[in-house]
């Protein structure tokens, strides 16, 4: 009797549907790893605009609203070089400082599927959704 060499169709299928599980658990946690990695560009443009509100504040007694006035440059809106945009609200006794994730066609490639929002406070605490934060 000869035998064969290889595999069978029953060992086939087993190794394309454990391959297939496999891949539906990680695809979605890299896919989450990935913006949370694109999530830095936010947190340190946050964190130089809270730096900068700060030496405003220590200039001229309070926060102000508008990103001109800090000598940062942020886009305000979504553009080719970055994944967020940015905007502050409040003053003159707080502030707060957003980033939002741009979507589509709009911000640096690739865009975002669902837009999120990072936030920081005076006291450098951070917030946001859930996750990127």
């Amino acid at each position: 009797m000869k035998r064969r060499i290889g595999f069978t169709l029953l060992e086939m299928m087993i190794v394309v549907v454990v391959i297939g599980v496999l891949a539906s658990i990680a695809l979605p946690r890299y896919v989450r790893v990935v913006e949370k990695g694109r999530s830095a560009e936010a947190r340190h443009i946050l964190g130089l605009i809270r730096d900068s509100e700060l030496a405003y504040y220590l200039d001229m007694d309070r926060y102000t609203n508008t990103l001109t006035q800090l000598g940062v440059q942020v886009p305000t809106a979504c553009n080719a070089s970055y994944y967020f945009s940015y905007g502050v609200t409040g003053a003159p006794g707080s502030f707060t400082a957003t980033a939002t994730r741009c979507t589509g066609a709009n911000g640096k490639r690739p865009g975002g599927t669902t837009a999120f929002v990072l936030n920081i406070t005076p006291a450098g605490v951070l917030g946001g959704t859930a996750g990127f934060v």
